[in-house]
């Protein structure tokens, strides 16, 4: 399952890379239990479901993707963007780079097979904060068990890809592509803004995860946030420059590509 659309020199494609479900346990407030409890009974859903997702970007520097999916890690109900891809007639070895927008598993496992590189020529480029972060072992312990994962995924990286693995600072990164940091659902976070002849796309990874229930209560976020108030103030911001700018906006988790209008003292996203 895919969507399309056409930003400046580069087709940006959605790949669905399957579903993620999981209890309203992971759902916090940074206002606490009483606006966490309104917020969820307003919202009517008693579980999270939402996609994965990966991009593939076709432009005049090749193919690229943004995140890879889970790839064979998280079972059959994932690691369906190597089959949109194979559906397109795109083989491992024609991608030219990937830009990673953060370490964590569901973003970057689909860059392994087994120990192995799944692409057997690409580029890997990663935000330089989030590599330095997750390469550290030694910084495991000072996160929550369940946020730990990322430093093992970023080892069997490194070591699968050697060199070809390359950490990028904020600001371009290709022609008519930016990255711009998003810091708070991990230490490096970072967005890919592909600029537009009218107005451009940012591709905000994880800045939200809900985007029927987010945009309007910023303060929600899920467990999987390393900082959660660094995590808010990044959402609130991130939504209210999409609103100014006129961009287009999809990520990791959201289901396609949509505008953001301001709606009071938050704002809601409408679908393209």
């Amino acid at each position: 399952m895919s969507d399309t659309l056409q930003f400046g020199d580069y087709a940006v494609t959605r790949l669905v890379d399957g579903t993620f479900e999981a209890p309203l346990d992971l759902v916090v407030h940074a206002g606490g239990a009483q606006p966490r409890a309104l917020a969820l009974q307003a919202w009517g859903k008693d579980t999270i479901r939402i996609d994965v997702n990966c991009f593939l970007l076709q432009g005049p520097d090749g193919l690229t993707l943004v995140d890879a999916g889970t790839g064979s890690a998280w079972g059959p109900g994932l690691g369906h963007a190597r089959t949109a891809l194979a559906e397109r007639a795109i083989a491992p070895d024609r991608i030219d780079r990937v830009l990673v927008t953060h370490l964590h598993g569901d973003h970057i496992l689909g860059l392994l097979e087994g120990a192995q590189a799944f692409l057997p020529r690409a580029e890997i480029l990663v935000p330089e904060t989030d590599l330095a972060f997750y390469a550290d072992g030694s910084r495991a312990q000072s996160l929550p068990e369940g946020q730990r994962g990322a430093f093992a995924a970023t080892a069997s990286l490194r070591a699968a890809y050697g060199e070809r693995l390359r950490p990028i600072p904020d600001g371009p990164v290709m022609p008519g592509i930016e990255a711009i940091p998003l810091h708070g659902h991990s230490p490096g976070h970072t967005g890919y803004l592909v600029q537009g002849a009218r107005h451009g796309l940012l591709l905000w990874a994880d800045t939200l995860h809900l985007d029927d229930l987010q945009p309007g209560e910023p303060e929600i976020g899920l467990a999987f946030d390393v900082d959660p108030a660094l995590a808010v103030e990044t959402r609130r911001a991130a939504l209210r420059r999409a609103a100014q700018e006129g961009w287009t906006v999809s990520g990791g988790h959201v289901g396609g590509f949509f505008s953001v209008e301001p709606q009071g003292q938050a704002w809601r996203m409408v679908a393209l």
